[in-house]
C-alpha cells in the first residue's frame, strides 16, 4: 500500500481516477458523435440505445462486483460498486432525459399515457424510479443512518436488474441476441447469489450489501 503523508492511498486514488474515466468514456464518444455528425441517419435513436444500454452494462457490473470479491478473495471490488452504481444512475438519467427532450420533444405529458400504454417504457420508468432512492442514499452518512434497513433497501437493485433487461427485451422486436445476453448475464448473477443463500448455515447473517 503506497501511502503519503496523511496517510492518503495514492495506489487508490489514481485507481478511482481511472475508474472515473473509463465511467465517462461512453459520454465522450457521444458528445463526439453528436459534434462530429457520427451518429447515423437516426441519432436520437442512437443516442437513446446508446445511454440505456451502459445504463444496464454498468448496473450488471456493479451486481458482478459481490460475486467477484467473494470469488477472488479480494476486498478492493467492493471499493468500486458506489462508483460503479453512481455511473449507472447516470447514464439511466441520461437515457430518461434523451427520450423526454429528444424523442417526445417537450411534449412530457406524453410519458404517462406511454408509461400505460407500452409495457418496455412501464418497466423501464419502474427501473429508474427503484434506482432514485438507491443513489441518494449511497453515501457513508446514509449507511449509518439506516442501519441494517440500508441493506435492505439496496436490494432493490436485483428487481432493478430485472426490470432493465425486460425493458431492453420488450424493446428490441427483432433481433434479440444482445438483450438476450444481458438477461443470461443477469441469471447468472442472481443464480450465484441464490446458491451462496441456500447453501449458507441458517445461523450465519447475510454480507453487509451483498
Amino acid at each position: 500500500m503506497v501511502l503519503a503523508r496523511g496517510g492518503v492511498d495514492w495506489r487508490w486514488v489514481g485507481l478511482k481516477a481511472l475508474a472515473h474515466a473509463l465511467a465517462l468514456l461512453p459520454l465522450a464518444w457521444l458528445v463526439r458523435g453528436v459534434v462530429g455528425d457520427g451518429l447515423g441517419a437516426d441519432p436520437v435513436a442512437a443516442l437513446t440505445h446508446a445511454t440505456g444500454e451502459w445504463a444496464l452494462r454498468l448496473l450488471l457490473l456493479g451486481l458482478a462486483l459481490t460475486p467477484l470479491r467473494r470469488l477472488t478473495g479480494q476486498a478492493w471490488p467492493i471499493r468500486f460498486r458506489r462508483l460503479v452504481g453512481l455511473y449507472a444512475f447516470f447514464y439511466a438519467c441520461l437515457h430518461l432525459a434523451v427520450f423526454l427532450v429528444l424523442d417526445l420533444q417537450g411534449f412530457w405529458t406524453q410519458i404517462f399515457e406511454d408509461i400505460v400504454k407500452r409495457p418496455y417504457i412501464t418497466v423501464g420508468f419502474a427501473a429508474w424510479l427503484l434506482l432514485v432512492p438507491l443513489a441518494f442514499t449511497s453515501t457513508r452518512g446514509w449507511m449509518r443512518r439506516l442501519g441494517r434497513r440500508w441493506a435492505q433497501l439496496h436490494r432493490l437493485v436485483y428487481a432493478i436488474g430485472v426490470l432493465a433487461v425486460l425493458h431492453f427485451l420488450w424493446l428490441v422486436k427483432s433481433d434479440l441476441r444482445e438483450p438476450l445476453v444481458y438477461a443470461a448475464i443477469l441469471a447468472g448473477l442472481l443464480g450465484l447469489r441464490l446458491w451462496w443463500r441456500l447453501r449458507r448455515p441458517a445461523t450465519q447473517a447475510p454480507a453487509r450489501g451483498a
